[in-house]
Parts: structure tokens; C-alpha cells; sequence
């Protein structure tokens, strides 16, 4: 708060004597007429102002969102729309291995802490926001000053020329939050605070789900990589039974060719494999906060691709507002934009504000603590933004218009995220059914190879029958394996499209609860102190999530 500089005592004892002056001398009706100009030209009438708690600028109401009544597919049968989607969704697979990795990547994830250390960011915002409603501004100061004044001057009369002059004492400034400003602004970084645990939700989802996709990725490798090598074994045997043949002068170099064309054409496959395979375990690495390095270890304490639980509980699509963490953080940054209005529209309005300044001035220092050297001044001012061409009333419109771009995005929001849950149910299903006519066409296959190979054995038939059916059945047995992958990739995605999964944070899940954290750590060092202190915050549950 700025205070009186006072280079004589004279000086000082004038100042003072005038801003009592003014303090006394201003009239109360010119606050009377204030309120009244404000109340017929102001943008928030008095009943609404009264109905608002003593704030100007709209009240929140969360915008409407259209949602399905019901999913396209709900008739079937692995589909339960009775139940309560399972926030431990990952555990439907039953495979160990993949719950533990999704802890270690909740315990470690380095995207994860960062949306953890922002909501911490967002407490602090909210603390500086509450802080505006007391005193805005509270200041000690002293100083000292060797004066000499002119003797040529109008003050040449004074006997003292030089002399010192010490001061110390205090001011403070506080604005009143007569129109709701600051409350408004508290309720705006509320909803701020809100939708930053929103955000570490949603990142959270997309992590677990990440985690789940990867981890399938390195099983579906897995599982094209066990069929492509049977496949070349049983291609070595039929090469060596044409080269037997062709010893023999049973047949031509053209079965050999053939033989040897087929097992290479296989074996090709196998490299790309390979490397899709590591790519994915790095992934998995990535995603658990620790540089890439083998996981053979961990991941052969079991195998094969995610299995689908018989029936999947999926809700109604209305519980998708409820879930889903990037709704209801969409929906927290709508109200976080209709509180900014109302801090918008209070600058139409005069500010209140109550200022002073005590201090002790004395020449000598042994004076400083008199009580003759006491000075101040202390008495309520207001300020009002007139002849702001249209600034003031346009900012408003700018809020006006935030705000409407956020309520339409919150129900774009809804919708996008109903189209998601759709998409994967319908990925899952039809990824079902075309496993099941896989398998058949599969089996028909391999009983095929049999019957071909004794027959080629036997002379029934020439190399090109065989060349032929080997090579469907490797190609069978390859779209097998990605269209398996498809069906816990589709469902995985589901689960995600659901919101479920944020829940693992929640003290006294007891699905989670029962679920021992299995740490896997760098192979080159583990986390220090330093990171210890890194690690994500607790985190209160948001409204409705308990």
C-alpha cells in the first residue's frame, strides 16, 4: 500500500492533517448514489444478485448432454447391462501377469506423476484464490533519510536545515468482496482443483488401458510366433520327404524347389515377429517408468492371449457421465468458465476498499517510539472503471462465449464417448464370431495337412497340393492368433471406453485392495529418495466418486 514520503516534519504533520481531512469530509450519500446508479445500470439485477449469495454473474447449472437410452447390442447375450461395469476390469483376464503390471505401472508411471504433481499446482492456485477475500495487501516499512533543505527555498525560514528524519510503521490495503468477485474466483479455482483430479483419472484410464493393449501385443506376438515355427517344422519334414523322393527319381528338383521356396517364405516371417514382440515389452517398460530391458522372466509365469470373461458387464450408456473421468472434467471446466463471468461482470461495479497507514517519524532516533511521533491515516475508498470503451462489457462477452464453447464441448464430450463404447462393443463381438469361424477353418486345415502329406507319401498327389495347404494353414493360423488379439484388444478398449479402472487409487477398493503390488524395477538401479519424494499425491475423491 503506498504512504505518505514525508522530507520534513512540517511536511509530514500537513500530510496527515489533510488525509484526515478527506476522510472526514467525504459524504455518505455519494455512496448511497453509487449504489443506486449501480443497481439500474448494472448487467445483474438485485433479486438475482440477493438470490445469488451477494454475487453478481450467473449461478452454475450443469449444461444437458444427450445420451443413449440404451446400447445397439444390449440383447446379447455376453453383454450385462445389469451390473456395475468392474473397476478392477483387468482381473476379468485372470492372468497374474498382467496384474501386476498394471500396479507396477500405477505405482511408477511417469505421466501419471506428472498429472499428480499438477493437481498439486491446482491446490495452490485454489489457496492464492481464497487468500484474495482478507486483506490484499499488508506491508511493514522504515527507513531513514539525512534532509537537507535549500536555503534559497520557501523554505529557507526554517531554522534546521539539515536534519534526520526516521520512520517506520505499517499500511494494508483490502478490497471488500461486495459484488462476489473473489468468491467467484474461489469458485472458479475449485472447479479448476476439480478438474485437474479429473485429469489424473483420465490418465490414469488411458494408462491402464495402454498397459492391457502392449501387454496383449507381446502375447499375440507370441502366439503367431508359436504357429509360424510349427508350421516351419512341418514344412522341414515335407521338404525332406520331397528330397527323399527326388533321390529316389520318384519325382522332379521341382517339388524340391517348391519345399524349399515354402519353408523360406515362412521362416521370413518370423524376424518381423520377433522385433514386434521386443518393441511391445518396451512399451510395457515405458509405460512402468523404467528404461527398456527384458521382462522373459516375469512374463513366462504365464501365456497365451488374454482370455474374455463369458459376459461382459457394460452398464447403461447414462452411467457414462458418472465414470468417465474426461466428462466430468469437461463438465468442471464449464463451471470453472461460468465463474470467470461473474469476476468479469463485478469489474462493471465500483470497488470498495478500506486503506490505511500508522507509522512513527522522528528526527532523532531516541524520538522514533514516542507517542508524539505517531502518524496515520486510515478510511474507505472506492475506484470505478468508467469510459473504458466497451472493454469491460466485451470482456464479459469473451467469458460468455468461453463458456458456451465449453458447455458444447462437454456434450461433444458425451457423445464421443458413447460412440467409443459402441465402437468397441461391436469390435468385440463380431472379433468373437470371426474367431469362431478361425477355429473351425483351422482345424479343417491342419486335418488337411495330414491327409495331404500321406497322400504325397503315397504318390496320390504331386508337391503343388501340398505347397497349397501348408500355406493356408500358416495363413489361418496367423489371422487366428491377430483375430484372438482383436478380441481382448476390443474388450480392452471397451473397458476403457467405459471409464472404469480410476478406482485403483481409491482407498479401500476392495477389489484392489486384496491385489498385491508387484514392483518391477530398472535392472540398472532403483528409485532413490529424491524420486520417493516425486511420487504421485494422495488424492481426495472427487464429488460422486466415492
Amino acid at each position: 500500500m503506498p504512504r505518505a514520503s514525508t522530507k520534513s516534519r512540517a511536511s509530514s504533520e500537513r500530510l496527515q492533517n489533510d488525509s484526515v481531512g478527506r476522510v472526514g469530509c467525504r459524504p455518505a450519500w455519494m455512496v448511497l448514489v453509487m449504489l443506486v446508479v449501480v443497481g439500474v445500470s448494472g448487467c445483474t439485477s438485485w433479486q438475482e444478485y440477493i438470490h445469488n449469495g451477494f454475487k453478481v454473474g450467473p449461478n452454475y447449472a450443469r449444461p444437458g448432454a444427450a445420451v443413449a437410452n440404451h446400447w445397439i447390442d444390449d440383447e446379447n447375450k455376453k453383454l450385462d447391462t445389469t451390473g456395475g461395469v468392474d473397476p478392477a476390469w483387468w482381473q476379468t483376464f485372470k492372468d497374474p501377469v498382467l496384474d501386476g503390471l498394471v500396479h507396477t505401472a500405477y505405482r511408477q508411471n511417469l505421466t501419471l506423476r506428472v498429472a499428480g504433481l499438477r493437481i498439486l499446482e491446482a491446490r495452490a492456485l485454489r489457496g492464492i484464490a481464497a487468500g484474495e477475500l482478507f486483506p490484499q495487501s499488508q506491508q511493514a516499512f522504515g527507513s531513514y533519510d539525512r534532509i537537507a533543505i535549500s536555503k534559497n527555498g520557501p523554505s529557507a525560514a526554517v531554522l534546521n536545515h539539515y536534519f534526520d528524519e526516521w520512520t517506520h510503521g505499517a499500511g494494508f490495503a483490502w478490497e471488500l468482496d461486495f459484488w462476489g468477485r473473489f468468491r467467484r474466483g474461489v469458485e472458479a479455482a475449485d472447479a479448476h482443483l476439480d478438474a485437474s483430479i479429473e485429469n489424473y483419472d483420465d490418465v490414469l484410464v488411458l494408462l491402464l488401458s495402454e498397459v492391457a493393449q502392449s501387454y496383449a501385443d507381446v502375447r499375440i506376438a507370441e502366439q503367431r510366433l508359436e504357429y509360424a515355427k510349427q508350421n516351419v517344422k512341418i514344412q522341414k519334414g515335407s521338404l525332406g520327404l520331397a528330397n527323399e523322393r527326388f533321390d529316389n527319381g520318384v519325382v522332379t528338383r521341382l517339388d524340391v524347389t517348391q519345399g524349399q521356396s515354402n519353408l523360406a517364405q515362412t521362416q521370413a516371417t518370423i524376424p518381423p515377429l520377433e522385433a514386434s514382440r521386443r518393441q511391445a515389452v518396451n512399451q510395457l517398460c515405458i509405460l512402468m517408468g523404467t528404461p527398456p530391458h527384458d521382462l522373459d522372466e516375469l512374463l513366462s509365469k504365464h501365456s497365451g492371449i488374454p482370455d474374455p470373461p463369458p459376459t461382459v458387464a457394460v452398464g447403461i450408456p447414462a452411467e457414462l457421465l458418472r465414470r468417465r473421468p474426461d466428462i466430468r472434467r469437461a463438465e468442471r471446466e464449464v463451471a470453472t468458465q461460468s465463474a470467470l463471468i461473474g469476476v468479469a461482470v463485478s469489474d462493471l461495479y465500483p470497488h470498495f476498499s478500506i486503506t490505511g497507514t500508522v507509522y512513527f517519524d522522528a528526527s532523532k532516533f531516541g524520538d522514533l517510539f514516542d507517542t508524539n511521533s505517531f502518524a496515520g491515516n486510515v478510511g474507505p475508498s472506492f475506484s470505478w472503471n468508467v469510459l473504458n470503451y466497451g472493454r469491460l462489457v466485451n470482456r464479459i462477452r469473451v467469458e460468455e462465449s468461453r463458456f458456451l464453447q465449453s458447455a458444447v464441448q462437454y456434450q461433444e464430450t458425451v457423445l464421443q464417448a458413447n460412440a467409443e463404447a459402441e465402437d468397441a462393443i461391436i469390435g468385440f463381438l463380431k472379433a468373437e464370431q470371426q474367431v469362431e469361424s478361425l477355429k473351425e477353418s483351422v482345424h479343417a486345415a491342419s486335418e488337411s495337412v495330414d491327409l495331404v502329406s500321406t497322400q504325397y507319401r503315397e504318390g496320390k498327389v504331386d508337391f503343388n497340393r501340398v505347397f497349397d495347404v501348408q500355406q493356408f494353414l500358416t495363413q489361418q493360423q496367423d489371422q487366428l492368433a491377430v483375430a484372438e488379439g482383436s478380441v481382448a484388444k476390443n474388450l480392452i478398449q471397451l473397458y476403457k471406453a467405459l471409464g472404469g479402472g480410476w478406482q485403483i487409487r481409491l482407498e479401500g477398493g476392495s477389489p484392489m485392495a486384496e491385489q498385491p503390488l508387484e514392483v518391477i524395477e530398472s535392472p540398472e538401479r532403483a528409485p532413490d529418495a529424491e524420486e520417493e519424494l516425486m511420487a504421485p499425491p494422495p488424492l481426495p475423491p472427487a464429488n460422486g466418486k466415492s
